[in-house]
């Protein structure tokens, strides 16, 4: 079911309607019913999968308390681990690595016979999955003690509003949530009602907007001029942030209409002075999970700089894997890695800490620009469906000298297109970073909100596709 469909709009209400008036426990049982319902509405399979490693994690999570003997909780984390791991690996990666197999044999002279086979990737099986191991990996480090509610922990595995691309929720932050009573007060339904409405005219009005011109130009790659290339980037920049951002904002605006507290995913990352910046604004929920569960046991910055250089770079290449079975996903996670250590490396010569939140100096603008194009050229290979489509793309837009490339002034039209739906983003994003929240407007008098409310609604009306398109992060 999709966020921006009539469906979900008749759906949410009827979820609303039976949950209201319902105590604590009978609401708990009406979200997680309307999860399943949710999830099943693209393919009632997928639920038995979603089911099997909520009680793997659940079993595996209770069979290990503190007092529990060290070796049987290591056994117990195997187990989940192995499991939930062997799940997505077989569904998402199970035909790459085959493939790429086989493509490394044929290269080196033999002829492979390998089975491949036609896996359906379940939607949303790599932020589930993310759920319950950072579950089983806080148990097990005694960050928290295993829930023994099987509905709570159902519930927060399958919670309808995040369940397909995030945020990626911790269970030391949302579990707690469903134990506890509902607090239901005027701030959370207002902030509920703007983020839905924040988030539809990011999806439908940047993202879906900015999403035929992306398809034409990347289309096009073969013969574009530099200038529409580097143009196609960016727009697929503002197109894939309006897209997921979106996705976020609905997705914690019907949860604060229920009364729950989902995390903030995204901070204003294109106003970002660095790329170490810009992950901690970008994917947050994604970025803190890599830290936590993968960079820090990693050796994090504790071993010395050229290791703490690798394992920026490894967790970023896997961080890189996970958003898809590609070698383009593959080298989007390098270009990353690689930006991150090498800007580690300049603060280590200039002697410099990096700063959580740079003050804007003189030079601010232009390094808010720089990290901007680095970002925008790594979009590239995300985007593009293969890795000779990628290649292709990138040497079109270093090649200024061929004659059968078109001219430089048919990227006009792309390039007063692209100002425009930037200004739109930079019109959201500003007062919320000058303010540090991501619903400003709520903090204006009653007659600025109702106008600002009203602009985003027609605008809406106004510029919104005519069809319903899934959002990009589905398919991760």
């Amino acid at each position: 079911m999709l966020f921006n469909s009539l469906a979900y709009f008749i759906f949410l209400p009827l979820v609303l309607l039976l949950y209201y008036p319902s105590p604590r426990r009978l609401q708990n049982l009406i979200l997680l019913a309307a999860s399943y319902v949710f999830y099943g509405w693209w393919d009632w399979r997928f639920c038995g999968l979603l089911l099997a490693s909520t009680l793997i994690a659940y079993a595996t999570g209770l069979a290990m308390p503190a007092a529990a003997p060290p070796r049987r909780r290591r056994a117990m984390l195997v187990i989940s681990l192995v499991a939930n791991l062997g799940i997505l690996a077989f569904f998402k990666y199970f035909n790459f690595f085959i493939g790429s197999a086989g493509d490394l044999l044929a290269a080196i002279g033999f002829r492979p016979n390998l089975p491949s086979l036609r896996v359906i990737l379940p939607v949303g099986i790599s932020f589930y999955t993310f759920q319950t191991l950072s579950y089983t990996v806080d148990v097990y480090r005694r960050e928290m003690p295993p829930t023994r509610s099987l509905l709570d922990f159902a519930l927060y595995v399958s919670f309808f509003p995040q369940l397909v691309a995030g945020p990626i929720e911790r269970a030391t932050n949302l579990l707690h949530q469903f134990a506890a009573p509902r607090v239901l007060d005027r701030a959370h339904i207002a902030d509920g009602a703007f983020l839905i409405l924040l988030g539809l005219f990011r999806k439908l009005v940047i993202a879906d907007g900015a999403a035929p011109l992306v398809d034409e130009i990347f289309a096009s790659a073969a013969t574009a001029s530099p200038a529409t290339l580097a143009l196609g980037s960016a727009l697929f920049a503002l197109q894939i942030y309006g897209d997921f951002a979106g996705y976020s904002d609905i997705a914690r605006g019907t949860a604060s209409l229920m009364g729950f507290d989902l995390m903030v995913n995204f901070r204003q990352p294109y106003l970002s002075q660095s790329v170490s910046e810009f992950w901690r604004r970008w994917h947050i929920s994604l970025s803190s999970w890599l830290r936590d569960y993968l960079y820090i046991p990693l050796g994090g910055n504790r071993k010395g700089l050229p290791r703490t250089y690798l394992n920026l770079f490894l967790t970023m290449l896997l961080g890189g894997l996970w958003h898809g079975a590609s070698w383009t996903f593959v080298i989007w996670g390098a270009l990353h890695g690689a930006y991150l250590a090498i800007h580690k490396a300049l603060l280590a010569a200039f002697h410099r800490k990096p700063a959580r939140h740079p003050a804007w100096t003189r030079t601010s603008l232009l390094k808010v620009l720089v990290t901007f194009v680095l970002v925008a050229f790594a979009w590239i290979f995300f985007r593009a469906p293969t890795l000779a489509a990628a290649a292709t793309y990138v040497s079109g837009l270093f090649d200024f000298a061929s004659p059968l490339r078109a001219p430089l002034a048919t990227a006009l039209p792309y390039a007063a297109k692209f100002l425009f739906f930037l200004a739109l983003a930079l019109g959201l994003d500003i007062p919320n970073y000058a303010l540090d929240t991501q619903t400003s407007p709520l903090r204006l008098p009653t007659i600025p909100r109702a106008l600002v409310y009203a602009a985003l609604f027609l605008l809406l009306l106004l510029l919104r596709p005519l069809d319903d398109t899934p959002f990009l992060y589905f398919q991760f």
